[in-house]
């Protein structure tokens, strides 16, 4: 999302609520407070949450997610229900993980929060819906989904308590996995979520009726009947509506998506008809990509947003649908029977590509489609305060390619480098290597020839490529040719460095693919090569990330360090985002964690401190393969690898957090050495 000076690169999520008099803007998707770019929510502190409640206001959010310190308040509550502060240090995720906590698919990992911290947290979030409220806004606070600390089956032996199925833990550990869920058909539900509500009415004044809960998401109810999840949604509803009268549930339509084997069309108009009529709001979540309002008579008349969610795991990946977004919204708004009230954006990460924000963010305010061509060529002129003839057509060649994804695949950034694969590449069928063989390179000069690593090995995840590499590198070339014109502004720098890491990072990938292919062959000559250049391309895409300090693992780290009061919560909450951002869950000493890469980023210091060594490791595994014609040891290297990263993620290495090098010497260093 582009604004002025430091806003140059910050997506946002938002929502714009609209009705025949008024208009008002909701923020949400509950993960974003906890993947982020350069800084994540869960380590701001106020003057950083300050400069983004402002920029909201300027955009005319009005009803922002705030669910900081909730911590806070659910020790309070449950100290009412003999919970004691030790129970919760099994029941609170570590800050790092908070949203995974809070929505039931884990417990305890990364924890256990320290009172010092919940204080904080408390203290933050009154200074949050301060200034939200002095701004107009009307704060999205949460409710009680049913998630509930082991204890309390103990201490009410008879509530109607279960336990949930493992999520994505290796093995099922019941230290982090299993997570405890009061039915909402309990009475016990109702009055918990009854005192939840109070409770942060006496702590925040009565700042507004509007609250989000997702009991279901990713969590299906036990069993399909309607009459039985009509039941459970009024009781979720009256759990709210006893503790605020004018309660409106918000709820998050992902749940449609993720699980829409179980949300047909009975189960779905039973929970969305649970509650009074205009008491809930729906976000279609993932509208831009598989929208529900199309196959649901628009949620069954029930009020819905229409939202973008367009990043996964915060990663750093150039893509979007332009077209999607221009026109997505005035199509849900006018269609036959419409019930949207709103546009929204829910990405799981901020500060990334900053194009799509910024026309997300004008949709609110349209009545109908973009004319495109015509706005990207204004995009340009403003985003650098001057018209530029080569940024112009560079733009329009990234809004046909880059930012003009129409395969229906959610990106989520799977490029090798970030994403490094756990396979042994001599179990590869050698009718599948004759068809590698004959794959079209993406580098080729064709313009007109698109390539998709879905193409090649079956059983190989493949990163996601939908656009010509080709036209992309020379939108590149036109970038650099701008440079003189440009090279003090920081979003020209910002932009350049984004643009040259997406070139590299997909050259990178066919490097890869080269290498396997290498070993394949048994090419050792051919195979050291390969793997001597991905690991160069690695370390020169670090340098080039180091331009630029929107870009810098440090900024990360420290930001984390800093809201510690004492040694031992810096080591804590350094491990935290350490671990988020690389391994994020449990691992064995053979098996790494489920949710591995999940939030990758490519950052300046993660790159050649934690993807390099793993890479050089790999390779050098299978070199030894072929020079002593064994075996690929593919449990040696994981055992290695994954040692290596439970190391890491227990460092103190520092990382810088100002940037260093020039950014436009650098991508025209590269340019000449990997692209001419």
């Amino acid at each position: 999302m582009v604004m002025k000076a430091e806003y140059v690169k910050y997506g946002r999520m938002i929502s714009h609520l609209e009705s025949a008099a008024t208009s008002s803007n909701h923020s949400g998707n509950p993960t974003t407070f906890a993947f982020a770019h350069s800084d994540s929510f869960v380590w701001w502190d106020w003057e950083r949450w300050e400069k983004e409640i402002d920029w909201m206001a300027l955009q005319g959010v009005n009803l922002p997610l705030a669910f900081t310190g909730q911590e806070t308040i659910w020790q309070k509550v449950l100290e009412n229900f003999n919970i004691s502060k030790n129970d919760l240090n099994d029941f609170f995720g570590g800050p790092a993980f908070l949203a995974w906590a809070r929505m039931g698919n884990l417990h305890g990992w990364g924890g256990p929060l320290t009172q010092s911290w919940l204080d904080k947290q408390l203290a933050l979030q009154k200074r949050i819906l301060s200034r939200m409220v002095e701004l107009g806004m009307t704060p999205v606070l949460p409710s009680f989904s049913g998630n509930v600390p082991a204890a309390l089956k103990k201490i009410f032996p008879s509530a109607n308590i279960s336990r949930l199925g493992d999520w994505n833990t290796v093995n099922g550990d019941p230290r982090w996995c299993c997570t405890f869920l009061l039915d909402p058909s309990d009475p016990l539900f109702v009055e918990i979520g009854e005192a939840f509500i109070r409770q942060q009415v006496e702590e925040y004044g009565d700042v507004t009726d509007i609250y989000n809960c997702d009991t279901f998401n990713e969590n299906s109810p036990p069993t399909d009947d309607p009459t039985y999840i009509s039941l459970l949604g009024a009781a979720v509803y009256k759990a709210m509506a006893q503790g605020d009268k004018d309660a409106v549930w918000l709820m998050q339509g992902w749940l449609f998506s993720s699980e829409s084997t179980f949300w047909r069309p009975p189960q779905m108009r039973a929970l969305l008809h649970s509650v009074p009529f205009g008491k809930m709001i729906v976000l279609d979540l993932f509208a831009d990509v598989k929208p529900i309002w199309r196959r649901s008579s628009q949620f069954y008349d029930t009020p819905y947003i229409w939202c973008m969610l367009h990043n996964f795991g915060g990663n750093i990946e150039m893509y979007g649908l332009l077209d999607v977004v221009s026109s997505g919204p005035i199509d849900a708004r006018v269609s036959q029977n419409s019930t949207t009230v709103g546009v929204g954006m829910c990405m799981e990460g901020i500060e990334q590509n900053p194009i799509v924000y910024e026309l997300m963010s004008e949709m609110a305010f349209r009545t109908e489609k973009v004319q495109l061509q015509e706005w990207v060529t204004t995009y340009s002129q403003r985003r650098y305060g001057k018209a530029v003839h080569q940024m112009e057509e560079a733009w329009g060649i990234l809004y046909r390619t880059i930012y003009n994804c129409t395969d229906g695949i959610a990106d989520h950034n799977r490029d090798f480098i970030v994403q490094f694969p756990d396979w042994d590449p001599s179990l590869k069928p050698k009718a599948e290597l004759s068809k590698q063989e004959q794959m079209q390179n993406p580098f080729m000069r064709d313009r007109t020839r698109r390539f998709s690593f879905r193409e090649t090995i079956s059983f190989l995840t493949q990163p996601h490529l939908w656009y010509s590499t080709e036209e992309v590198i020379y939108a590149l070339h036109l970038f650099l040719d701008a440079g003189n014109d440009l090279a003090g502004s920081l979003t020209y720098r910002y932009d350049l460095v984004d643009l040259t890491r997406q070139v590299l990072s997909k050259l990178a990938n066919q490097v890869y693919m080269d290498a396997v292919t290498a070993f394949q062959q048994k090419d050792i000559k051919s195979l050291n090569f390969q793997s001597q250049k991905f690991a160069q391309l690695i370390k020169d895409i670090d340098t080039l990330l180091a331009c630029d300090d929107n870009f810098l693992l440090g900024t990360w780290l420290e930001s984390a360090k800093r809201l510690a009061e004492n040694p031992k919560e810096m080591i804590q909450y350094e491990w935290n985002a350490r671990t988020q951002v690389t391994m994020w869950y449990d691992n064995t000493q053979n098996n790494q964690s489920k949710l591995h890469d999940y939030a990758n980023k490519f950052w300046s210091g993660i790159l050649e401190s934690y993807y390099l060594p793993r890479a050089s490791t790999y390779f050098s595994y299978l070199l030894k393969s072929l020079r002593e014609n064994v075996t690929f040891e593919l449990e040696e290297w994981r055992r290695e690898w994954i040692s290596f990263s439970n190391r890491w993620q227990a460092g103190r290495e520092l990382y810088p957090v100002k940037a260093q090098g020039d950014a436009l010497t650098v991508s025209k260093e590269l340019f000449k050495k990997y692209l001419t």
